[in-house]
């Protein structure tokens, strides 16, 4: 499967988002994570629509927007307006979520299904015919520059196979703590999408810490049996 990189606005300079949206695609991202919190479903409040709506003006590469909210049911058609290219849920939120992969399908763009670490994987296991990705975190939510969790790597491994018995060969993407090393440690469980923020923005050269999640995940990705 492809490797893709997904730089985290939430790493980025909030006093100038639209220099780092247009960072991280001048460094080769495959899209740009927009990372969404209501304070309630998670302990802070972040970005809203009109974040998206800015990088939809800044740069051309895909939107991808991670929903960290109690009730994203009712933001979907808000956030799909405002620009993004692919919406994640999450399974722990108060919603039916079936239902809301299916409302962000009809929008025409990306659904995608995310657990926390301490959900299990089982937990997904109803609804993953009806996403188009699965977003694995790796550190509980809330916060940007945690300590990525190596007691989830089973889980992503257990998805991955979940998901070749459906035959259903989507993206895990993962986020939390992801660096070149880390990267190469979710590939060999399976996983091919990675979300970095504090790693990327904090680092010299964005681009080449961008090919270096590629070259270490991709060399897994290309040698695992």
């Amino acid at each position: 499967m492809k490797v893709t990189v997904l730089p985290s606005l939430l790493g980025g300079d909030f006093g100038r988002l639209a220099d780092e949206a247009r960072r991280a695609e001048s460094a080769g991202a495959d899209a740009l994570h927009i990372d969404i919190m209501d304070g309630v479903f998670v302990p802070n409040i972040s970005m809203g629509p009109d974040v998206v709506k800015m990088a939809k003006k800044t740069v051309r590469i895909p939107l991808s927007v991670h929903l960290m909210l109690l009730r994203p049911d009712k933001y979907i058609k808000v956030f799909a307006d405002a620009g993004a290219d692919s919406i994640q849920i999450h399974i722990e939120s108060d919603i039916d979520a079936r239902e809301v992969l299916e409302s962000i399908r009809k929008l025409g763009i990306k659904a995608g299904i995310t657990l926390n670490p301490p959900t299990p994987a089982s937990a997904i296991s109803s609804v993953l015919p009806f996403a188009d990705e699965v977003l694995c975190m790796t550190v509980n939510p809330g916060y940007g520059g945690q300590s990525f969790m190596r007691n989830v790597l089973p889980k992503i491994r257990e998805i991955r196979t979940m998901l070749n018995t459906l035959g259903h060969h989507i993206d895990i993407m993962v986020d939390g703590g992801i660096n070149a090393d880390t990267a190469a440690e979710c590939a060999a469980c399976g996983a091919n999408a990675f979300v970095s923020g504090a790693w990327l923005y904090s680092a010299p050269d964005m681009a080449k810490a961008i090919s270096a999640i590629r070259e270490k995940a991709g060399r897994v990705l290309n040698t695992k049996p």
